[in-house]
């Protein structure tokens, strides 16, 4: 794999990373993806062509190395949601963010995407959300040319976040609210900013620059929620209940193998989740943003 349609993707198995190399095999980019179970990769993309699966551990300057050799960008969407050992959020989203962009400078790398999130700041009090603040700070200082790409929250078909609430509001006669439902979304549906994603890449985009990247709409969780049951043909009671209570849930929630809730969601819906005004985004990319209306009536249409 080589030239300028050569691309490293890390994180390329998650949620928005396989997106994003889908978009760019889809606009005639080389994607290689590297995780450190190259295997699951093969399957997820058995029988593509332009998409190529290695061995890579973020911790590791070596391998990280070796996966980038020959690459014209690199996307780091390598994200961490519950803390487990050595894994923490500060170990993923600054040290490995920092050690990545550093040996893609060294490596005569041309362009890196650095994915964050809206929100992120590094004087939070939230550790997860301080250290997505400390890592776009740690990926400037390696690689200053680097373009970073802030998400809001993002849904899609297979996502834990709009289909969780469709089978919580089919499932439960009361809905419980984060607080009292009135923090601002603006939900970006995940192939929108896969999209942006790879227009960024083969776009040039001034060294840099940051793009926020929400959706069409800006709601309060509660007006959210009121839209997709409106679309699932649903009428739920939405129940207030305290940010303590979800955090105290939350805490317990991750001594299980697969939580279905985390402590930092539970800090993410405390806080704003929209696009900084002013800020580029999916527009200026050229996507024109789905709704979260359109997506909840697919999902809904074909179950």
């Amino acid at each position: 794999m080589s030239g300028d349609r050569s691309v490293t993707v890390f994180g390329g198995t998650g949620f928005l990373g396989r997106r994003i190399v889908r978009h760019l095999r889809d606009r005639g980019f080389a994607a290689r993806i590297a995780s450190r179970h190259p295997d699951r990769a093969r399957a997820a993309f058995a029988n593509e062509s332009n998409v190529q699966s290695v061995r890579a551990d973020i911790h590791d300057d070596a391998s990280v190395a070796d996966a980038m050799t020959g690459s014209h960008g690199v996307v780091n969407a390598v994200s961490l949601y519950v803390e487990r050992g050595v894994e923490t959020f500060h170990a993923v989203h600054v040290e490995a963010a920092a050690r990545l962009a550093r040996l893609a400078r060294e490596r005569g790398v041309e362009r890196l995407l650095h994915v964050s999130g809206i929100g992120a700041d590094p004087r939070s009090r939230s550790a997860y959300i301080r250290s997505r603040g400390e890592g776009e700070a740690a990926v400037r200082a390696a690689f200053p040319r680097a373009i970073i790409l802030r998400p809001a929250v993002m849904f899609g078909p297979d996502d834990a976040f709009l289909t969780t609430i469709l089978n919580v509001l089919r499932r439960l006669p009361a809905y419980p609210l984060f607080g009292r439902g009135r923090t601002r979304l603006q939900p970006a549906y995940v192939e929108d900013v896969a999209e942006a994603a790879a227009r960024i890449l083969e776009r040039a985009e001034a060294p840099g620059t940051t793009f926020e990247c929400g959706g069409p709409r800006v709601y309060s969780y509660a007006e959210l929620l009121r839209s997709i049951a409106r679309e699932a043909g649903l009428r739920p009671v939405l129940v207030p209940m305290p940010f303590a209570v979800w955090h105290v849930l939350a805490s317990a929630a991750e001594f299980l193998s697969r939580p279905p809730l985390a402590r930092n969601q539970v800090e993410l819906m405390e806080i704003d989740s929209v696009a900084s005004p002013g800020a580029p985004g999916l527009r200026e990319l050229g996507v024109a943003p789905h709704t979260v209306e359109q997506v909840t009536r697919e999902i809904v249409g074909a179950r």
